[in-house]
């Protein structure tokens, strides 16, 4: 009964989720959709209402292990703390415009495994 399933039995499974890239609790604009899949991967689309106007091509994505900043033309625009510690360096990013003047931020990165962070 407390044995792990078998890989075989759960096939691929993908979480996916929207949150809010506003600080108000009021104003819940699901600007963040992410996905995550079995290989810990964890993909996010950004459309951040507050970046409306700004040039997709000035925008840069930034992370560590346990934040992600968004940059307009090299200034920190818009900033989150995680839920969970990802490896930066395998993150990659593409910006485009989007509908109504607001960019679109699609990034990867990899999320770090338990036994990771453990021997840090």
């Amino acid at each position: 009964l407390n044995a792990p399933l078998p890989p075989e039995l759960l096939g691929s499974i993908t979480t996916s989720g929207y949150q809010s890239t506003s600080r108000i609790p009021e104003l819940d604009d699901n600007g963040c959709h992410w996905n995550e899949d079995d290989d810990n991967t964890l993909d996010v689309l950004l459309r951040i209402p507050g970046l409306r106007g700004q040039p997709a091509d000035a925008l840069g994505v930034e992370f560590t292990e346990t934040t992600c900043s968004v940059t307009a033309f090299g200034k920190t625009v818009w900033s989150a703390i995680l839920l969970g510690r990802v490896v930066p360096e395998t993150m990659w990013f593409f910006t485009d415009d989007g509908a109504d003047g607001i960019p679109i931020i699609q990034m990867s990165v990899q999320k770090k495994m338990e036994q990771q962070q453990q021997q840090q």
